[in-house]
């Protein structure tokens, strides 16, 4: 009888760790985040349905199967203790950098940009997945030296690790990205505790830094930038200088956003999606399509989403039981706000065009899958510090 007690003392045991998890999921983070992917594709597939003759759902199916690998993902990210990814964190590093440093050798060239590998059908983006890996390595690097801080040589560390995967992904180039890893790295000092003193000091290094790039090695007749990123820049602060050129894709998508309106054109009457006028619409412009067919009601559904998920995310640092935690947190939510704002920005003329997807709504199965993952990560700081009491 004994033999049998111990096993069913463990399943009780067992079922009682089991339980305390799911009670301390984060319920409201979940269903934002079902509700965005379900709009996302609800958008996809009205934005796309015309765009393959014959197959009205090939984005929308395709899609669908990224989201199912994505929740594994999420399940399985949020299954692990996140301070497990501390005793990894020079392991993370390294495959960042090895896989930014494969992409730029052996990866597809699309326009003039190296960015994704092909596996088929599908193109996989070394630097969704480096965000990730980066994010953990530089919140345990800096975490692990709490007592300093306050010393410059610590802060100028991180910045030091935090610029080769920087580079190699503006080198792609994919500079929307890599303004991407500068928010993130950003982050994790804001919220590690780094002093003001030494964050004032980087923003006023990064614009300098900036304003050589844009305007003072240009005229000492150094090019840092790509032809086409020198004219999207140029683009946005004169959106006139080339309608049928570089400026082509800016304006088309703020026609479609004008003509949106209140409640929108409908899907038959959105001409500029329908028509093809407005370039990327699955992608990069896909919130000018929602706008031109769902109008501002619809846009603005979709970011009220976006403000549900953000919020859970700031509660979630609050909650974070370590500062490790904390910072990982920090820098998913800022990276999250970052990225849409920079997606929703250039479709609107307020920011330049950059090309980085809109989360859970763009097609593409690596940014999906890596922005569940930082779900899942969220997720899983959430249960760990609902567990030590914290909330």
């Amino acid at each position: 009888m004994a033999t049998r007690a111990v096993p069913a003392a463990a399943r009780a045991n067992l079922g009682s760790e089991v339980g305390a998890f799911v009670r301390h999921l984060d319920y409201l983070l979940l269903i934002s985040l079902g509700a965005v992917i379900a709009y996302g594709l609800w958008v996809l597939e009205a934005v796309t349905r015309t765009d393959i003759p014959g197959d009205t759902g090939y984005y929308v199916f395709r899609q669908e199967i990224y989201v199912g690998v994505g929740a594994i993902a999420l399940a399985l990210v949020t299954a692990i203790d996140p301070e497990v990814y501390r005793r990894f964190g020079r392991v993370f590093y390294g495959l960042a950098l090895v896989l930014l440093v494969i992409v730029l050798a052996v990866g597809n060239d699309v326009r003039g940009t190296k960015r994704w590998i092909e596996f088929g059908s599908f193109r996989f983006q070394p630097s969704e997945l480096g965000k990730v890996l980066v994010i953990l390595f530089l919140a345990g690097f800096v975490a692990s030296r709490a007592r300093r801080l306050g010393e410059w040589r610590t802060t100028f560390a991180t910045v030091g690790l935090a610029l080769p995967p920087i580079l190699l992904v503006f080198r792609e180039p994919d500079f929307g990205t890599a303004l991407i890893y500068c928010g993130a790295v950003a982050a994790i000092l804001f919220f590690i505790g780094t002093p003001w003193l030494h964050l004032g000091l980087l923003t006023a290094v990064t614009g300098l830094v900036a304003g050589s790039v844009l305007w003072f090695l240009p005229a000492a007749g150094l090019e840092v930038l790509e032809p086409y990123q020198r004219d999207r820049l140029i683009g946005f602060v004169n959106p006139d200088i080339d309608p049928s050129g570089s400026t082509y894709n800016v304006n088309q998508s703020i026609t479609a956003v004008g003509s949106g309106g209140l409640d929108g054109r409908g899907v038959a009457g959105a001409s500029q999606t329908n028509l093809n006028y407005l370039p990327e619409h699955s992608t990069d412009f896909i919130f000018s399509s929602l706008a031109e067919q769902r109008g501002f009601l619809g846009a603005s559904i979709l970011l009220l989403l976006y403000a549900l998920i953000a919020w859970r995310g700031i509660k979630i640092v609050a909650l974070a039981p370590t500062l490790f935690t904390a910072a990982v947190a920090g820098a998913i939510v800022f990276a999250f706000l970052f990225q849409v704002f920079i997606n929703v920005g250039m479709t609107i003329g307020i920011a330049p065009i950059t090309g980085i997807p809109l989360p859970f709504v763009s097609f593409g199965g690596s940014s999906l899958i890596t922005s569940m993952i930082l779900i899942g990560l969220l997720q899983a700081i959430h249960v760990r510090g609902r567990l030590a009491g914290r909330g």
